[in-house]
């Protein structure tokens, strides 16, 4: 099968930019060039089973997991023979998807494309052969509905809660004062991140920059961390354990203390003298340990840099990046053989198979594997770490999001809330932590924000607005300890509307119901993905339940509806700011009621447009 848009399988663009500011066509170049993987990739054979359904403005397509296949390549083509392209949902990143489904909504009406799947062995490798052609038909019977079942009675184990780490701009912002636009910015993160534990149950945050120049680490060969206990006093006061992301270089460690990144100044480069770093990174987790206790420190987790793999981040090699592993992993296990280390931390799922190979070959110590993925779910790369000698190690995803560019219109956008829910789901059962980058829109890689809603990373505006994307993680953290069996059936069941049902130790029942596709193009939305759902309850104890439903789309829970209503004004005045605050809340889109269930029996009916999500609780009365 002939492949003609293999660039699709790397990311277009990041966020981070230079101090020297280049132009936007030199930093998109720039921010493009990944240092390419050594090792080429295993071949996984595709499915043998690949069929799709066709319904209203959507092409669903499924086949069984292949062994071995960290990804999947969806391709299309307009007749049989080819030539077939990787499908762009316009996620700005890696687009192999994880899963064995898949909605396609970039069609348009009418048209019955060709369909193929390639497996992925190793996220940055090249794909498998291509599975049998398949044609999508043309919509047949019923469309735009979709059913819902789910029995209360069957449970089907633990809810996992991967949302529970939350990114962060460098948390020495925790010390800054009142900035230029007279916001106190220090205060704001730490009510930021206090929020993000009391409704998100966030349990760690991570962030950059530990080692940069503003908290006086590193000079002249001497150590000193007291303003990293100021930063971290701070974030164990607030009850949370920071994830160490061991960056920047100290300046005065740095081989080329030029190379540098951000409006902040990080230094890229690798040191000078390797035996500093080892040294300095040794000393910091034995101070950590003196101050915090073994036991709490040992929970922490120490994450060796951030993305090497593009230029922009790192200014030596791959090689220089695994002896910076080694080094660091060496000196915090030199402290206690407690204390975890990971990487190698990546961009776009890159470099997992040479960085297993490379830890198996030098046996070193790898308690997680961390890397990052934006616009799209995360991949399997544990699988591609098994493969490589490494079985059996948990993923960290310490950053992931909406969209790999700054100031994008999508991050404030209510379309990010599905997306949300379809990556945390994705991720039950398989990894670890799934950190949402970034909390807040204090945020400085590009500078202190100019507006208040300017398509920032955060998950919180500035002034600890709650943004859609904040509200589907706050529907997620009210389900309940133990999920139930559910069952999709209709036009987009499973691909295009998903849902998770969980239940309450004293006879509660959540049902979590979302619209959402990977296809950016539909961000403002689309009618013709609008589903009308019906809920099918059974398993249900007879008797009387207060029923509440929440729900998250462009009128409700949507700041920037608010916002707009106001005029969109850079920076509200004090009228404008009473006005956000009073609609800063996870709406009803109605009114709680008590609703009779006889028979065990309950059916309920929605309308759900694309994007949208739906939070249905029934508490006995």
């Amino acid at each position: 099968m002939r492949f003609t848009h293999l660039v699709g399988l790397v990311r277009r663009g990041r966020r981070a930019v230079p101090v020297v500011r280049p132009s936007p066509e030199d930093l998109e170049a720039q921010l493009r060039r990944r240092r390419p993987a050594v090792t080429d990739s295993s071949i996984v054979q595709p499915p043998a089973d690949l069929r799709t359904e066709a319904g209203r403005g959507q092409v669903t397509l499924r086949w069984s997991p292949m062994p071995g296949a960290a990804g999947y390549l969806v391709l299309r083509a307009w007749q049989r023979e080819g030539p077939f392209a990787i499908l762009d949902h316009g996620g700005g990143d890696v687009l192999a998807v994880p899963g064995c489904v898949y909605s396609d909504t970039t069609a348009g009406a009418g048209e019955q494309p060709w369909y193929s799947v390639a497996a992925l062995a190793v996220p940055d490798g090249l794909p498998g052969p291509g599975a049998e052609p398949v044609q999508a038909g043309s919509p047949s019977g019923a469309t735009a509905k979709v059913e819902v079942a789910v029995d209360a009675a069957v449970p089907v184990g633990q809810l996992q809660r991967p949302w529970r780490v939350v990114g962060s701009e460098h948390l020495s912002l925790l010390l800054r004062g009142v900035n230029e636009q007279g916001f106190d910015v220090g205060a704001e993160l730490a009510r930021a991140l206090a929020i993000s534990r009391q409704e998100l149950g966030a349990e760690r945050v991570r962030a950059h920059g530990i080692f940069l120049d503003e908290l006086a680490v590193y000079q002249n060969g001497a150590i000193d961390f007291g303003q990293v206990d100021r930063v971290y006093d701070r974030v164990v006061e607030l009850g949370l354990r920071p994830l160490v992301e061991l960056s920047f270089m100290p300046r005065d460690l740095a081989a080329n203390p030029s190379a540098t990144i951000f409006h902040y100044g990080g230094v890229t480069s690798p040191p000078r003298q390797w035996a500093e770093w080892r040294r300095l990174v040794a000393a910091l987790a034995s101070h950590l340990v003196e101050r915090y206790g073994l036991d709490e420190v040992a929970e922490w987790g120490f994450e060796v840099w951030n993305e090497p793999n593009l230029e922009a981040f790192w200014a030596g090699d791959q090689a220089d990046y695994f002896r910076l592993y080694e080094e660091s992993a060496r000196a915090l296990k030199s402290v206690n053989a407690r204390l975890k280390v990971g990487g190698p931390a990546t961009a776009a799922a890159g470099w997992i198979q040479d960085f297993a190979e490379f830890a198996v070959r030098h046996q070193l110590p790898v308690d997680f594997l961390s890397t990052h993925t934006y616009g799209n779910l995360p991949l399997d790369v544990s699988a591609t770490a098994a493969r490589a000698g490494l079985p059996g190690v948990p993923a960290w995803w310490t950053e992931w999001g909406v969209s790999p560019r700054h100031l994008a219109e999508v991050n404030d956008l209510p379309f990010g809330a599905p997306f949300v829910l379809s990556g945390m789901v994705s991720a039950l059962e398989r990894i670890g932590l799934l950190a949402y980058w970034v909390l807040s829109d204090h945020f400085e890689e590009l500078g202190p924000p100019e507006r208040l809603l300017h398509g920032g990373f955060g998950l919180l505006t500035v002034g600890n607005l709650r943004k859609p994307r904040f509200w589907a993680l706050r529907m997620l953290e009210l389900l309940g300890p133990e999920r139930v069996a559910v069952e999709l059936s209709g036009d987009g069941a499973g691909s295009l509307v998903q849902a998770l049902a969980t239940r309450s130790p004293r006879g509660g029942l959540e049902l979590l119901v979302w619209n959402g596709t990977l296809d950016q193009s539909k961000r403002h939305g689309a009618e013709e993905l609008r589903r009308q759902v019906t809920v099918r309850l059974d398993g249900l104890r007879s008797g009387t339940y207060l029923r509440t439903h929440h729900r998250v789309d462009a009128d409700c829970s949507n700041v920037v509806a608010t916002w707009n209503r106001l005029g969109a004004p850079d920076w509200p005045d004090e009228a404008g700011w009473r006005a956000l605050r009073a609609g800063d809340r996870l709406e009803e889109l109605e009114a709680a009621a008590p609703i009779e269930v006889g028979s065990g029996q309950l059916n309920l009916e929605l309308d759900l447009p694309m994007p949208a999500a739906s939070l249905i609780r029934l508490r006995p009365a």
